[in-house]
């Protein structure tokens, strides 16, 4: 028999198995205590939208942007290989001048200040 063919039988089998075993189980009768959520201090039959701070989301924003900017240079270690390394550390240098001219713009706007 096929190693495939063991493995998907011996899958559904203790499906199987499982699925008889769930119904012979006695059904139990949990306690008010238990049918309860963790609540941490907040009310769970309340609003789940809070109110944050948009600084929150402009931070992450910010966050996400230059590390998919970053994740562009990590095939450099990779770039003396090629035929032109000149041309791969123009480029990564092209690539960290436009990050460093990006966060120094949203530095000089305030995006990176946060507010009382």
């Amino acid at each position: 028999m096929n190693l495939v063919t063991t493995i998907i039988a011996i899958a559904a089998a203790l499906c199987i198995i499982l699925a008889i075993v769930s119904f012979w189980l006695p059904q139990m009768n949990p306690d008010h205590e238990k049918l309860s959520p963790y609540e941490c201090g907040f009310d769970p039959l309340g609003s789940a939208r809070l109110p944050f701070s948009l600084r929150f989301f402009l931070v992450a924003i910010l966050f996400l942007l230059f590390d998919l900017e970053i994740a562009l240079l990590l095939p450099l270690p990779w770039g003396d290989q090629l035929v032109s390394p000149l041309t791969t550390f123009m480029w990564a240098s092209t690539v960290l001048v436009l990050l460093t001219l990006g966060l120094i713009y949203e530095w000089m706007q305030g995006g990176l200040e946060w507010a009382e």
